[in-house]
Formats: C-alpha cells, sequence, structure tokens
C-alpha cells in the first residue's frame, strides 16, 4: 500500500507531500457522469461495489495518496430517522425543519443497520480494492444542523444563529444529538476498516469565534475526545470553510490534521498554535488557470509545509464540475515531483 499520506500524519515523513482532494470522486469525471446518468447519490452509496468504484476512480485517474469514501454528509440522517431529498441545483432538502425541542425528541438514535451499506463499501475497499488509505467522513453537528434548522442550504445561517443566540437550551439539545450521531458514525466507519476520519464542518464560518468557544467547542471536543480515545491511532481531521479565525481554537482539539482553506496561511499556522498537520490549501479558482500560474501558487504552498514539517495537500475547497480532470493529474504529479525535490533540500 501506498503509505504516504499516513506516514506524514503520523511524523514518519515520507520524502514527498502527500496530495488527495475534496470531492475528487465525481462530478467532474466522465466516468462519474456516465453512472450518474443512471443513479443518484444515495442510490449509489446503497450498492456497496458501485459505491466502491466511484470512490476509487480518482486513485486511478489522478494518482492521488488517499481515497475519501464516496457519500455525503447527509448519508447518516436515515439511521436517526430524518428523511433527506438532495435535489439537483439545491442541495439537501428537508420536509420538516427543526424548529422546537418536540422535533429534536423525534430524533432517533444512531441506528448502524439503517447504513450497513456504508460499512460494507468501507470493507471491500480496504479489504479488496484500494491501494492507498481510505478516509471515512461525517458531517459536524453545526453544518448538519444549519440544514436541518434552514430545511436545506441557505447562504446566511439566519435560522440557525438565531437558535443558537436566542435558544441555547433547544440549540445544545440538538447538537447533544448530533453529536452523538457523529461518535457513532465515525466510530462505525473506523470499526469497519477505514484508515483515518474527517470531519467537515463546512459552513460553521458563519459564526464568530466567541459563539463557536460557546456553543459549539464543547461538542465537537465530546466527539473529537471520544473517537481518539477509542482509536487513539486513527488519525483524525477537522475541515471548514472560511474558518480563518477558529484555527487557534481548532488547534487546541485532540485532532491529528487541521484543514486550511485559501484564506488561512500555512505559513503561520505554527504561530496561531497548530502543531497537528496541516491540510491545504490551493483555492480551487487556480483549477481555471493555465499550468504556469498554478504551479508558482503550488509552489509557496508546498515550501509552507515543508517549513510547517508536517503537511497534505489539497484545495481550500472542493473540486468543482466544470474542472479538467487531465488538469488533476498534472496537479497531482506536480506536488508529488516538486515536494520530493523540497523535501530532499530541507533534509541537508
Amino acid at each position: 500500500m501506498n503509505t504516504a499520506y499516513l506516514d506524514m500524519i503520523q511524523g514518519n515523513n515520507p520524502g514527498v507531500t502527500p496530495v488527495w482532494y475534496m470531492r475528487q470522486a465525481g462530478r467532474s469525471q466522465a466516468a462519474y457522469r456516465k453512472i450518474k446518468e443512471k443513479y443518484t447519490l444515495f442510490e449509489i452509496t446503497k450498492q456497496p461495489e458501485l459505491c466502491a468504484q466511484v470512490t476509487e476512480l480518482p486513485v486511478k485517474e489522478y494518482g492521488v495518496d488517499a481515497a475519501i469514501l464516496y457519500k455525503d454528509i447527509m448519508s447518516p440522517m436515515v439511521a436517526i430517522g430524518v428523511n433527506v431529498d438532495i435535489k439537483p441545483g439545491v442541495g439537501p432538502v428537508f420536509d420538516t425543519p427543526i424548529r422546537r425541542m418536540g422535533d429534536i425528541e423525534r430524533l432517533h438514535q444512531f441506528d448502524p443497520t439503517k447504513v450497513d451499506y456504508i460499512a460494507k463499501t468501507i470493507e471491500l475497499l480496504t479489504e479488496e480494492v484500494l491501494d492507498v488509505p481510505l478516509i471515512g467522513f461525517c458531517g459536524a453537528p453545526f453544518t448538519i444542523a444549519s440544514y436541518l434548522i434552514e430545511g436545506g442550504p441557505t447562504k446566511s445561517y439566519n435560522k440557525t444563529r438565531g437558535m443558537l443566540i436566542s435558544e441555547p437550551d433547544i440549540w445544545n439539545g440538538l447538537m447533544e444529538k448530533l453529536a452523538d450521531m457523529s461518535i457513532d458514525y465515525l466510530a462505525m466507519q473506523a470499526n469497519a476498516g477505514a484508515n483515518a476520519l474527517q470531519i467537515f464542518d463546512s459552513w460553521v464560518g458563519a459564526v464568530n469565534s466567541a459563539e463557536y468557544e460557546q456553543a459549539i467547542f464543547p461538542h465537537m471536543k465530546r466527539i473529537i475526545s471520544t473517537i481518539k480515545t477509542r482509536f487513539p491511532n486513527l488519525p483524525l481531521a477537522m475541515n471548514g470553510v472560511g474558518t480563518d479565525h477558529l484555527v487557534h481554537i481548532w488547534a487546541k482539539l485532540p485532532l491529528d490534521i487541521i484543514a486550511l482553506d485559501w484564506r488561512s496561511s500555512i505559513g503561520e499556522a505554527k504561530d496561531r498554535g497548530v502543531t497537528q498537520t496541516v491540510q491545504g490549501n490551493l483555492d480551487p479558482a487556480y483549477l481555471y488557470a493555465d499550468t504556469k500560474t498554478i504551479a508558482k501558487a503550488v509552489d509557496e504552498i508546498l515550501l509552507d509545509g515543508v517549513r510547517h514539517g508536517k503537511h497534505v495537500f489539497n484545495l481550500g475547497h472542493g473540486v468543482f464540475p466544470e474542472a479538467d480532470p487531465a488538469k488533476l493529474h498534472w496537479l497531482t504529479d506536480y506536488v508529488h515531483e516538486k515536494s520530493r525535490e523540497l523535501w530532499a533540500r530541507e533534509s541537508h
């Protein structure tokens, strides 16, 4: 197995910067688009062999050093009794948004049998298919809550932040339920054989640092501490967007990897308390540019990563549908080639 990703996180420098991309499976890939002509996202995830095929696509096409399980952050909702529909061009939509304590009390305890196909896909990938580590993941309570409270995607998060501020009892009740789900769901993936785990708090950048510390941090600390106690050797990452003001808080958590988007500086990470492996952080917009322009930006990121000491290359957010697969293949090769030069120079 190619262990560069795990080696880097564990402090065993592989002499190359490992790379994978958020949303690397699907969207921009021709083979995936063909599959999507016949199946929805949820239909793919319910078929372990097909889901394993989609998960492996970017490993074969781009040569990345890790695979991330193909699924959605909403995939576990059925296991707590919540029906969700993913509408094309819109995103996750809920018929009955959460507004009061009674809505929260109706949420079930996580039932792994409702999503056993996810565990079966992980087993298939790790035992038979992949020659790189597999990353399992969950959505963080705030991000999941934003969909549940708003009833679907939003750009303002007004109802979500409104509940956090004005209804702290209801807010904490929901956070506790979703934290329980996150723990059970991550544990299920770890037990099935995932080689690493990642928590996506995609929209938590909508809150300020004081609100985060008071209303979100305690729940995140419980999730992360519980998972690290149960699976001490399993790398655990945190990822968000627009979260530069939260990086110093994440640095206090028992995480192994902190993902930085393009608005955060890898070079300043240590000054902000980050001793963990950093992940990131090329702006996805660079995928529109020519390779010379991309290379210049990548060189700076890789140099900052080498100076930090532990770095996994990624985008600052996900691969978008218009991205050219050939360019991602080139980018992967370039990161490997350039980073080998930088790490070799650093060791002399």
